[in-house]
């Protein structure tokens, strides 16, 4: 148990970084100003007032996924941080649990649940719907259950109810607009709410996942349900991956590869730049010309472009002058996308991708990224975690000092840290105090 709340203490530690940078983004501060209209209540937002518990966890699962850095289930593809922990956090703050601790297990709990049902679902499902919309309720619901101490049988009604409002049709891929950050909001909302029910005795459908008319029957035809209670060694939560890049996941390892290619290359000149990937990363990635930060971050062209330049893919690398920047566009002409079989056979077990560069001289560099940095075959040691939180916690506008403070307190979370410690610095700003 020493080594799954160490391994959420570092979940905890992302997300709180990922949310507090994405709090500033455009985005970020609508859902706050809806939460605000709830009226107050117990519970904390980032950067917000103090609310009830179904708006702060609206509020604040944009802030944590805006800016594309929130770690990420390569099998389940989903990102469990931004819904598990605006609803577990909420759960706490509405229950007045001040002990870490069981914040901690409840995170645990419910990545376990979020990640089995999202392997689940299929491939059909998989292309419709934002996995973490539709699967986070279940998370957000194990979670918020854990915190508040559900029986078994009320636990069950919470994750029928929470599986009754899956949702998050994959149209915002398609669209400039800010919708799918919101689904994470909602799903935690959906399943911190069907828990607080379910402890007040709410029923709710017990064969959500099996039921003439549930969860798989109406949504995954090629699903497999027995995959969920298919036995583990280990918790769910060691297996998820960080985002070193700023850039969607499906980039990562084409940066990787890419940066690989730059140091070959030692400053040579580029003529042409070849990206072989697996089919999702193009179906979500193929994006020649972006027009806003959040399609940069969906541009496999703009990822490896700002690579090649700079040797990072850093949140600076997708502001809009950077997008705009000719020299920019003119590298992004010249790379050239394909399907490579040997990363479509191992995906999604493994996201990776190859990459070769012509350059001017007529040398050729090749390059393979068999995994993404930061997937557990590929993991990031605990100094590179707190290098990301303080990188974004600058993004986002929090002074050295505090990030320093809120370092120290997500990492000792219930090994002398306290919620009330954590909240002091992650809540501060818009009259948080």
């Amino acid at each position: 148990m020493a080594a799954d709340r160490a391994r959420a203490r570092l979940h905890l530690l992302d997300w709180l970084a990922c949310a507090i940078a994405g709090s500033a983004e455009p985005g970020a501060a609508e859902p706050r100003r809806l939460a605000m209209l709830e009226g107050e209540g117990p519970c904390h937002v980032i950067r917000g007032r103090r609310c009830g518990p179904q708006a702060a966890a609206l509020a604040n699962g944009p802030a944590g996924a805006l800016l594309e850095m929130d770690d990420v289930d390569k099998r389940g593809l989903l990102h469990p941080g931004p819904v598990i922990f605006p609803a577990v956090l909420a759960a706490a703050d509405a229950a007045g649990v001040g002990d870490g601790t069981a914040v901690l297990d409840a995170a645990v709990r419910g990545y376990e649940a979020m990640i089995r049902v999202g392997r689940s679902v299929g491939p059909h499902h998989a292309s419709r719907f934002h996995v973490t919309a539709s699967c986070g309720g279940f998370g957000a619901a194990a979670g918020a259950a854990s915190v508040l101490g559900l029986d078994p049988l009320r636990t069950a009604w919470a994750l029928g109810n929470a599986g009754q409002q899956a949702f998050g049709l994959w149209q915002v891929r398609h669209e400039p607009v800010f919708t799918k950050a919101l689904h994470d909001g909602r799903a935690a909302a959906n399943g911190l709410a069907s828990a607080l029910l379910a402890r007040d005795g709410y029923t709710g459908p017990l064969e959500i996942f099996e039921g003439p008319h549930g969860f798989f029957h109406g949504l995954c035809p090629d699903g497999s349900p027995d995959d969920i209670v298919d036995s583990a060694e280990t918790w769910a939560i060691h297996e998820v991956s960080f985002k070193p890049h700023a850039a969607c996941r499906h980039a990562h390892a084409a940066i990787d590869a890419v940066l690989a290619l730059r140091e070959q290359a030692a400053g040579r000149s580029l003529r042409v730049l070849r990206i072989g990937a697996y089919g999702d990363a193009l179906t979500f990635c193929d994006r020649l010309t972006p027009r806003t930060s959040g399609e940069a971050k969906f541009s496999l062209q703009h990822a490896a472009a700002v690579a090649w330049l700079y040797g990072d893919a850093a949140l600076t690398r997708f502001t809009m002058d950077v997008i705009s920047d000719p020299v920019v566009a003119a590298v992004r002409a010249q790379i050239e996308l394909g399907r490579d079989a040997g990363c479509d056979s191992r995906y999604p077990a493994r996201f990776g991708a190859v990459a070769q560069a012509v350059l001017a001289d007529g040398g050729v560099a090749s390059a393979q990224a068999p995994d993404a940095l930061g997937d557990p075959e590929k993991p990031l040691d605990e100094p590179a975690l707190i290098a990301k939180a303080h990188a974004l916690f600058a993004w986002g506008g929090l002074a050295e000092a505090d990030a320093d403070e809120l370092v120290a307190a997500a990492l000792s979370l219930g090994d002398g840290a306290t919620l009330a410690d954590l909240w002091a610095i992650a809540a501060m700003g818009e009259g948080a105090r």
